[in-house]
């Protein structure tokens, strides 16, 4: 069997995922598999639910020294092969993946499979020779501030001249025509630099940045948005950046942005609006071989250690879970959606292949 599938058979799948949403249920496997490589972490974000220093409770040193185990990989790729469906992997961590050292390996593996490749990473440990040399598809690199002091404020255990160190990466990797994604996420300290990350992405040549209102929960409540900034931001900022963005022909999630502002309070996803199609196209897989519905921790919808990931893709449980949510019974994370890009994206389709009805029907409302 070849490792690669013909682009004409994936075109065919995707009119499959589609139908199986007009339908409720799955008719083939995920598109898109995201797999953590680390628990452990070189940052410490202050936003961040693992290792933030402003948690009330801490993630333990053994959670943290856990780390996927590159034989286990080579099996579930293996696995994730069989199913024929999927495109993408994404690897990423509660940590950094390039804190596992297997992660060149890693990556070599997908590859050779076909899939596309995308590492999520603060990239200060990652290797730009070894980057470049395995064709790794795309990096969504956590920028979280282009100044050295909303930098430092947003990693606290960081430097300038790590953020000198980045810099010189981003500038690596545009001089040799890589055009990597910028992830900015805004808490109190990244909001004021809205419009400078549009100069920024464009200076090293980002394909584009992605704007995420921060989740906040477990203590790091404390460093959200202020009520002013957020006025500021849905007033004056991202009218400003989007008309810097369109200037400079960078590409932008503000629209997206703008309507994680507008939900509220410490909410990020209008999701009741939106809904929710990950289980047709995405699936998350744990350090400790947990299966996650989505990004968020909360929806277990199996784990390795029972058996094969393509079996369990289409059990009860992950059915179960799937139809939750097209009842708009959404789980409490749901309101600080991680997929709210993609949701908006997906939904557009349906809408488009099977109008509003159908639309309104697979998200739990009447109208």
């Amino acid at each position: 069997m070849s490792a690669f599938i013909q682009e004409n058979d994936f075109a065919q799948i995707h009119k499959i995922r589609l139908q199986g949403i007009k339908e409720g249920k799955v008719l083939t496997g995920p598109q898109t598999v995201h797999i953590d490589l680390a628990n452990g972490c070189n940052t410490n974000c202050t936003t961040c639910w693992d290792h933030s220093p402003l948690l009330t409770l801490s993630r333990t040193i053994e959670w943290k020294r856990k780390q996927f185990d590159f034989n286990d990989f080579s099996s579930l790729a293996s696995d994730l092969h069989s199913m024929k469906s999927v495109e993408a992997v994404i690897l990423s961590g509660m940590g950094d993946p390039f804190v596992n050292p297997a992660i060149y390996k890693i990556i070599k593996v997908c590859k050779n499979y076909g899939w596309h490749v995308t590492v999520l990473t603060n990239a200060l440990l990652a290797n730009p020779e070894k980057i470049l040399s395995l064709k790794v598809d795309m990096m969504l690199i956590s920028v979280n501030g282009v100044s050295p002091k909303s930098y430092t404020a947003f990693h606290p255990n960081l430097r300038s001249t790590d953020f000198d160190k980045l810099c010189s990466l981003l500038e690596t990797f545009a001089w040799a025509g890589k055009r990597f994604k910028h992830v900015q996420v805004i808490n109190r300290d990244t909001a004021p630099e809205l419009v400078e990350m549009v100069y920024f992405a464009n200076k090293y040549n980002a394909k584009s940045i992605t704007y995420k209102l921060a989740s906040l929960a477990k203590g790091t409540e404390l460093c959200a948005i202020t009520e002013e900034q957020r006025s500021l931001l849905l007033k004056e900022l991202i009218p400003q950046a989007q008309e810097e963005a369109k200037n400079l022909k960078v590409e932008t999630n503000l629209d997206v942005f703008q309507q994680q502002l507008k939900a509220g309070g410490l909410l990020t996803a209008p999701i009741e609006e939106i809904g929710c199609f990950m289980g047709w196209y995405y699936s998350r897989i744990t350090v400790e071989g947990k299966i996650l519905f989505c990004c968020s921790t909360e929806v277990e919808v199996g784990n390795l250690s029972k058996g094969k990931f393509s079996e369990q893709w289409f059990d009860n449980q992950w059915q179960e879970a799937r139809e939750n949510l097209m009842q708009g019974k959404y789980y409490s994370s749901c309101s600080q959606c991680g997929k709210l890009n993609q949701n908006v994206k997906i939904g557009k389709k349906v809408k488009e292949k099977f109008g509003e009805e159908l639309y309104f029907l697979r998200t739990g409302r009447k109208s």
